[in-house]
Formats: C-alpha cells, structure tokens, sequence
C-alpha cells in the first residue's frame, strides 16, 4: 500500500509563473492555458548553474541524420553510447556512433585547462561539440547537455519532437572537488538495483561521491571473509524487524563499477567505535564482557561501543578494512566516529590514534563525522561536519581549529541538506530532530562561510546524506531526495555569484517535467513554482 507523503496540492503560482517567465524567456501565457515552451531551453536554466554562459546564435537541432562522433578510446565511446542510449529511445533517431566529424554531436578530449571535470560546450546550427581534458569532464557535459533537451528525451518511448539545443557557449567546472550523496543503507537495507537507480539520478546533477553508510547497529551490510558472521547474522535485521540484507564481494563490486560508469567514486563507511550493536552481536570477544548483545532494530543511538582496551578490536578493524579496501578503488574510507556516547574520551582518542593508521595502511584516506576533530584527525583527513545552525560555539570552534590545522572539511549540515529530515511537520516520512528542512532552506547557505573560523579553502566540498530510519523503498529514497538533491549539487559545483533562490527555483520548477519523465517520485513543495499540467 503506498503511504500518504503529505503531498501538498499544487496550486497556481502568479508570482511563480512571472518569476518563470522573466528568467527564462521561453513561456508565453495565454488566459486558461499552460505555459508551453516556445523555443529551446536557455544554456543558463540548467542544474546545477554553469560557471559561464555565452548565448547566442541559431540552435541546434537534433534530426534523424544527426550523429554522434567521438573521440578513439574506449572512455570517450562509452560516453557516446550512454549519451545515445538516452536520446535513441525518446526520439526514434539512429544516432549512430562515429568517429570524429564536423557537424552533429562530438564529443572530443582535448588540452584546453579544463581541470579534472570541467568542459566546454558549444552549440551551432550545424552541431553541439563537447570538448574536456578528461572523460570525467565530458560525461559532465553530457548531463548539461541532457538538460536542455526537452524532459521527454528521458522517456524510453518514441516521443514528437522537435529536438533543439539552444546557441552558444557554455564554460564551466566545479567549485568543490568532492560532491556527495550518502545512502544509508544499514537502518534498512537497499539492494544493488536500488543503489544503481540512485546513482543515475545523482550523475544527472554531477555528483561525483557516493557515500554507503555500510555497517551501524541495526545491520552490517558487506561481507568480510575472516568475520563472516558480520553479514550473515549482523546483516540479517534492519529497523523494525525486517529481514535487512548484505551485499557479497561481488554486488559491492557491481556497485562499483557501475558508479565508475557514472564517474562516481564509492566511499564506504564502517561507522566506529559507536554504532557497532551489529558486530558486537555478531562475535561476542568484541564485548569487553565477551558476551554478546541481541541484534537491535529500534532507532535510539549512541549506546554501543567496541571495546578499546581489547587488542581483537584491533585486528578485528585491520581485517575489515584491508579486506574492504582491496575492493574499494576510490581514494577514501569513512570510519564514522559519531555518537560514541558509550566511549569515554580517553578511550576515543586512542581509538582513533589506533585505527587510522590502519586506514593509511591500506592506502587509503580517511573521512570521518567531525567528531574525529575531538581526537586528533590524522594528516589528509577530511572531517565531516553534520552539526546545525545552532551547534554549540564550543563544538563548531573544535572543528574550525582542526580545519585551520590542515584537516579539510566536507559540509553536511543536518539542518540544511540532511535529506532525511521532513519537509513540513506534515510529511509522512523522515525525521524531524534537526529540525523542518523546506526546499528553500536546503539551498539557501554558503559552504565557503558557512562554519564560523574555517578558513574557505578547508572547505572540500558538500554531501546531503539520507539516513533510512523511515525510508524503505526507492520511492521513498526519491520523495525525500528530491527536489533538495539538486540544490545540494548545485551548492557543491556552482560559483558562489551564481547563488540566488529566486532564480534557482525557477530552474528547479523546470526539473519536475524531467523527473516526471524519470518516473522519479518528488515532493511538489510549495515554495516552488512548478509548471502547470
């Protein structure tokens, strides 16, 4: 039975539908009708917002002669059959894949300064050519380019055209190098399909880090081969009592990979020395009792502990992360460190001390929740910070003195872009302890000053986690994500001059079509002008 998301009737905006008409140009309004598009969509109503954008000139306009011409390498041709096998179905076009050409679609690498994931996009009466220093950058481009395409391009029957991309020149490349979305897949478990669908829908705003909140009380979600009670019983429960779920070497791979399709890096999270009841039921030696708990379903947080003083907790944490690390290509590892109520400072210090070493044995770099700031975060860490607006002076100046000290920060504010937080007090899923979170306040901050005392160049980047308390189904996972994700996203890869609601929303209204299209479930938020259907 589908549950009542509190959706809120979406009603006729004037002020909107003027605030859509002055931004874009591309509506006219006629007594009792529907806005309608009269032309192609402007390369500045994309999302997240490019750092330059140059209109002009006539648009290009995609026909069942077009083709898409791509560099001589296995990266670039992958990005043209991607690109092609969203456009060939909606538009009935063969579209095929060539080499180099001079008109259509192109799609080339090329030495230009672009950085990591910058590209620039250029759009004539004879083609659209996409040029970047790396696949990274171009598979970037394709998603602005899907953008300004009509939102029934993403529909998988043949739909009428006609098929333009509007004149000009896009220049552009992200603010913050880290962009992430964490999906928590421990409180209840989310399969491999599930996972995948997520990562299609982030690739579409750019995300580039996917975090997997992989172990907590209520479950242990990988298979580790020297624990493997850690999955098979750790893993057999979730929130409320349901049957959870772990992924086996392989699917956590398929994860992977299919990320890496999408030019997303996986960061896994083993959550420690905290939210460990599901270890510690699994194998009772890492009890100081030795005797292990029940596995635990409810919600309440911040009872459980590894115990410190044992040497097993040592090798315990070097099987899990050598083990997890020979799977995991990206470059880091989040070791949790949050709500360790039930370990004395002294004992989360050594902890600490202990264990990242462990983590930079395996090559890897370590991410922690901004609670690692109370120790002492090892070189290269990144802290990430989850507090609120209203976080004590104390706790926010503990992480300011450590991010002046040379350890980065990613921001996740749980009162800003914690996607699992209720949109109103009558939304039917998520949590309110952060406090309600509407779509504007989701957007509306400034990572780069956003942490009184850090310095802005500490600032890595900014991830909206969703945590699963009262999330069970990819329906879910979208109503509570949409439409906040994107504005997470733009805040991540946007130029701070770009930020301004009353423009944004007017470009997020124009996503409810594509989502539409998407089948993506959203929530019709008020504070945003959607179009009329």
């Amino acid at each position: 039975m589908r549950r009542n998301h509190g959706t809120t009737p979406r009603t006729p905006r004037i002020l909107g539908s003027l605030l859509f008409l002055a931004a874009t140009g591309v509506f006219t309004l006629a007594a009792g009708a529907a806005p309608r598009p009269a032309s192609a969509t402007p390369l500045d109503q994309v999302i997240p917002a490019p750092a330059s954008v140059t209109p002009g000139g006539p648009a290009y306009r995609i026909t069942r002669t077009t083709g898409v011409h791509v560099d001589d390498s296995p990266e670039v041709r992958a990005i043209g059959e991607y690109l092609t096998g969203i456009l060939r179905p909606s538009t009935g076009y063969p579209l095929p894949l060539t080499g180099q050409g001079a008109s259509g679609i192109q799609l080339h690498l090329t030495h230009g300064g672009y950085g990591a994931e910058g590209y620039r996009m250029l759009s004539t009466a004879t083609g659209v050519r996409l040029t970047a220093g790396t696949p990274a950058g171009l598979f970037r481009g394709v998603q602005t380019l899907r953008q300004l395409l009509p939102a029934r391009v993403e529909r998988k029957t043949v739909q009428s055209g006609p098929w333009r991309v509007a004149g000009g020149i896009i220049v552009d490349r992200p603010r913050y190098a880290y962009r992430g979305a964490m999906l928590d897949v421990s409180r209840h478990f989310f399969t491999v399909a599930q996972v995948k669908r997520y990562i299609d829908q982030l690739a579409l705003y750019k995300i580039n880090k996917l975090h997997l909140h992989l172990s907590d009380d209520q479950g242990w979600r990988i298979a580790i081969d020297s624990w493997p009670r850690l999955a098979t019983y750790g893993g057999s429960t979730e929130v409320g009592g349901g049957p959870g779920g772990h992924y086996t070497k392989a699917d956590y791979q398929e994860i992977v990979r299919y990320a890496a399709s999408r030019y997303l890096e996986v960061v896994p999270e083993l959550d420690m020395p905290g939210h460990t009841e599901a270890a510690l039921a699994s194998y009772a030696d890492l009890n100081c009792d030795g005797v292990a708990p029940p596995l635990y379903t409810g919600t309440r947080v911040g009872f459980s502990s590894l115990c410190v003083p044992k040497q097993v907790t040592y090798d315990f944490v070097d099987d899990v992360v050598r083990e997890l690390a020979a799977i995991t290509p990206g470059r880091y590892l989040h070791i949790g460190g949050d709500e360790a109520h039930s370990t004395s400072h002294t004992d989360y210090v050594t902890f600490m001390d202990r264990v990242q070493p462990i983590v930079a044995r395996y090559g890897k770099t370590v991410i922690g929740w901004h609670q690692l700031t109370g120790a002492r975060p090892a070189e290269g860490a990144l802290a990430q910070y989850w507090g609120l607006d209203s976080t004590a002076a104390a706790e926010k100046a503990q992480v300011a003195r450590a991010a002046q000290n040379g350890t980065g920060l990613i921001l996740s504010p749980a009162d800003r872009i914690y996607l699992d937080m209720k949109y109103t007090s009558s939304t039917g899923l998520g949590l309110d302890w952060a406090g309600l979170v509407e779509v504007e306040r989701s957007y509306d901050w400034n990572p780069g000053a956003y942490l009184p005392g850090a310095p802005a160049s500490a600032v890595r980047g900014v991830e909206a986690p969703l945590w699963s308390e009262t999330v069970t189904t990819s329906a879910d996972i979208e109503y509570m994500a949409f439409p906040r994700l994107p504005g997470a996203a733009e805040l991540g890869w946007s130029p701070a001059a770009t930020h301004d609601w009353n423009t944004y929303k007017v470009r997020l209204a124009g996503q409810g079509p594509r989502w539409d299209a998407l089948g993506i479930t959203y929530y019709h938020s008020p504070q945003v002008p959607w179009p009329s259907h």
